[in-house]
């Protein structure tokens, strides 16, 4: 039988912990303190058996506006809420605040419960027809509403019976997607180690499974799954919509905490920076740029760059794996205030260096459907792999790309862009031929250079669409020559050594042997067989790129002894290579001594 899982809200004592109570025969209420003030502080986890044989676990959420955070928590990992109104005392102020995080949260699901209506039989009707008006313009439009008594049993039977209605209404969860559960407790058990709890709202748990968890500003750390438990019981699998309780190996307690994610290896883009779309609530133009952002459990500081009342883009403090399509609320820290709700539109959008992309931008956002435009993404970068795609939540498992788009390899290539590219390579090579008659052609480095890195990976597809060819990494006009006449024996020779030892550059004698001076050196220069450097130093011109794959390994920031030891040679190499990559933007000296990679 299918496992649901609802949350409660409402203001504070209007009787969800009774109601709940009443409902399993459980105390939702974890802490002493809680059960001495009758005051919900945390989350509250209990279940129940409904009629149908459904069974259902409640997420009771407090309802005082000093732990809001906590009932944002609760609410927000939901599909299904029962929102609570006592009888007589009505709709009141965090009944107002639930409602905003409803909707915000674009919750579709639910019923409305009058309770204590044992207390004020004659303003049941009135109580639910205010619920009705506060939720006219939700999800919840529509839901249905009761009134009961947890403490007299009066209702009680009614109320599982519309609970199971409306659970039979919510649509499946998808079990076979990647896995994203946002973790609500973490607490260490004697025997077993720590253990992480939150709702399975998607993707299937297995015993043995190797995840990630994420969030929270902290270095992502792998974990396996030890153990499982749902509801007490012990479990090989669980599938949504469950509670799961998930004993990780390889991870202390300390370092996982609630708005930290268990996800699926490599699955999920992690996004520091979404453009977002205005769900509900405040115009985006009147929210303050310092704000809260809440998505699963997480809260995030974040700030707002506003576009227009619809559309901005939400800067977060820390990474979260974010996709098209998920919903933040946004809070007011300073004044405790739920300002509404967004639609993420973009995961990964485009930097907006240059005056005017920020009017660009607002004007692309505003014709973005809700769900992603892929051609958009594809088209603003000629070619996207397919898995990004994916992460981002662009596209399914088994999606087709669009007519203006041809697949490479597991790339979507934007037809148009792949077209420019054909033209710009034959240009190109024209160009450098007519330059100069003893070239070989030009090199694929330098291709990729003056063509960008989207185009970089289909070198010998573009080549061939130009009607062009390549000899011995250079690519050239079918008939053209392909030496540097009496410089080519030094050349081939040179690069032969280089190639063995990339970084080793040889010594002025060492080129006069080889017969290459001044002159000799320029024409390869100007073919690109040779790269040369202040003091002489002759290195491919593959080598920056070399260069910079093994010093990214490094750790960063390096000093220039490392940097010579990992590219093993000598300081007459390591310091003008290394201010040549800085000349090109590629390191960045920090200090007198160190610098760090940032391309």
């Amino acid at each position: 039988m299918t496992t649901h899982v609802v949350a409660t809200a409402g203001h504070v004592d209007h009787g969800k912990s009774t109601l709940v109570r009443a409902l399993t025969g459980m105390e939702p209420d974890r802490w002493e303190e809680e059960r001495r003030r009758g005051l919900t502080i945390d989350l509250g986890f209990v279940w129940t058996t409904l009629p149908s044989g459904r069974e259902v676990a409640f997420v009771d959420v407090p309802g005082h506006g000093r732990f809001i955070r906590n009932a944002l928590a609760g609410l927000a990992t939901v599909p299904v809420v029962c929102f609570v109104v006592a009888a007589d005392e009505g709709w009141s102020a965090q009944s107002s605040d639930h409602r905003d995080a409803i909707a915000a949260l674009g919750i579709r699901h639910g019923m409305i419960v009058v309770t204590k209506a044992d207390r004020a039989p004659d303003l049941v009707a009135a109580t639910i027809e205010r619920a009705h008006r506060e939720f006219a313009h939700t999800g919840l439009r529509d839901a249905p509403a009761i009134a009961v008594s947890a403490a007299q049993n009066i209702g009680l039977d009614t109320f599982r019976q519309i609970l199971d209605d409306v659970l039979a209404k919510t649509p499946a969860p998808d079990a076979s997607g990647r896995l994203r559960l946002w973790i609500d407790r973490s607490f260490s058990v004697p025997g077993a180690g720590t253990v992480a709890t939150g709702t399975l709202v998607a993707g299937t748990l297995t015993k043995g499974d190797r995840l990630v968890v994420v969030g929270d500003g902290r270095e992502p750390r792998e974990v396996v799954v030890r153990a499982l438990e749902s509801r007490d019981k012990p479990a090989d699998a669980l599938r949504p919509m469950n509670r799961a309780a998930v004993n990780l190996r390889s991870v202390s307690a300390g370092d996982v905490r609630r708005g930290q994610v268990l996800t699926t290896p490599d699955a999920w883009l992690m996004a520091t920076i979404v453009d977002v779309r205005r769900i509900g609530g405040a115009a985006l133009d009147q929210v303050p740029a310092q704000l809260t952002a809440h998505i699963g459990t997480a809260a995030v500081p974040a700030r707002l760059r506003c576009f227009d009342a619809e559309h901005a883009r939400i800067i977060l403090d820390w990474p979260l794996p974010l996709i098209v399509g998920d919903r933040l609320l946004l809070r007011d820290p300073a004044r405790h205030l739920v300002l509404g709700g967004v639609g993420v539109l973009d995961p990964d959008p485009p930097q907006l260096p240059r005056r005017g992309d920020s009017a660009r931008r607002r004007i692309a956002l505003a014709a973005m459907p809700s769900d992603g435009d892929v051609l958009a993404k594809v088209a603003s970068r000629g070619a996207v792999e397919v898995n990004d795609l994916r992460r981002m939540g662009l596209v399914g498992p088994d999606a087709l790309p669009p007519s203006e788009v041809r697949e490479f390899s597991g790339w979507w290539v934007h037809l148009p862009a792949y077209d420019t590219w054909r033209q710009q390579l034959r240009a190109l090579v024209e160009s450098d031929a007519q330059r100069d008659q003893l070239t070989p052609g030009i090199s694929q480095g330098a291709v990729c250079d003056a063509l960008g890195p989207a185009a970089a990976r289909f070198i010998d597809q573009l080549v061939a669409a130009a009607g062009l060819g390549q000899h011995n990494g250079y690519v050239r006009l079918p008939q053209a020559r392909t030496d540097l006449g009496r410089a080519e024996a030094g050349v081939v020779k040179l690069e032969a050594r280089l190639l063995a030892n990339p970084f080793l550059a040889p010594l002025a004698g060492d080129l006069t042997a080889l017969g290459l001076g001044s002159r000799e050196l320029a024409a390869a220069e100007r073919v690109r067989r040779v790269l040369r450097l202040q003091g002489g130093v002759v290195l491919l011109p593959s080598a920056p790129t070399l260069a910079i794959q093994a010093l990214a390994q490094l750790p960063q920031p390096f000093t220039t002894s490392q940097a010579r030891q990992a590219l093993g040679t000598s300081r007459r190499v390591a310091i003008p290579l290394l201010e040549y990559l800085d000349g090109r933007g590629w390191t960045r000296r920090i200090d007198g001594e160190h610098r760090e990679v940032v391309r």
